[in-house]
């Protein structure tokens, strides 16, 4: 079975991320991006809460996003270096799609915290739905998934950046990380 790559279960198993800065042109146009969004949010959600959104960056918005990150990076180190900088603006512009995806709780008798595994689980469906689309995707945090000014950029306060998720074709082959191994990672009670 999951030496048939048309499985679902193969899909799944030989899914990897794709480095942000190798995503090249195309990505999703705005009909599949709305394939995968819709996707996505199909996650376990107790409650029914969509406990999560998506804030999509036009490509457009890209320089104003930059500015964004590096007046949020300069109030935590008001001296960057030049390298410090050109990786700010790099992230910002990197690949040719940008999802920011936001945990974003309600009020409920539903526990925060498992509003916040739907929220990681709406991140990966996308992961996962891309890449049966045929694209490569990637979810990163750092530093400005923490950053209170970044996250009011996009959300509210009681709102966190569960990440930003970016998209696009793969600009040169994917490398797999190491995985871990079966029995060190599943056990019987």
């Amino acid at each position: 079975m999951l030496n048939d790559l048309s499985s679902p279960l193969a899909l799944l198993a030989t899914r990897r991320s794709g480095k942000p800065r190798d995503m090249v042109e195309p990505g999703p146009d705005s009909g599949q991006l709305r394939a995968i969004l819709e996707v996505a949010m199909r996650v376990p959600d107790h409650g029914k809460l969509a406990p999560w959104r998506f804030v999509m960056v036009a490509n457009e918005r890209r320089a104003a996003f930059a500015e964004i990150l590096q007046n949020a990076y300069l109030v935590d180190k008001p001296d960057p270096g030049r390298l410090e900088l050109e990786a700010i603006e790099q992230f910002a512009h990197q690949a040719p799609t940008l999802v920011v995806a936001l945990s974003s709780p309600k009020e409920s008798h539903i526990p925060q915290w498992e509003q916040q595994l739907s929220a990681g689980a709406v991140c990966y469906n996308l992961l996962a739905a891309a890449s049966a689309s045929g694209f490569v995707a990637c979810w990163l945090t750092g530093w400005a998934a923490y950053s209170d000014a970044v996250r009011d950029a996009f959300g509210e306060p009681h709102e966190r950046i569960a990440g930003f998720l970016f998209m696009g074709s793969a600009g040169k082959e994917l490398e797999d990380r190491p995985r871990p191994e079966y029995d060190q990672v599943v056990s019987n009670w």
